[in-house]
């Protein structure tokens, strides 16, 4: 998945504001402790993330 997917399915979800600030402030505990930011800053697929913060908000699998 590119990252512009992952933010697009981002806004589409949270819409653009919360998702930048989700994907800026929110930490999760199965990317290691981070933020959105840093995993993926830190080489962590986009995939990945998503999947982790569909796990952390509960995202139905029709949306994920």
């Amino acid at each position: 998945m590119r990252i512009t997917v992952f933010r697009r399915l981002m806004a589409d979800e949270f819409g653009p504001e919360r998702a930048e600030t989700l994907s800026r402030d929110h930490v999760f505990g199965e990317l290691g402790g981070r933020t959105v930011e840093q995993a993926l800053d830190a080489g962590t697929s986009a995939k990945d993330v998503w999947r982790a913060v569909c796990d952390a908000f509960e995202i139905p699998p029709e949306r994920r």
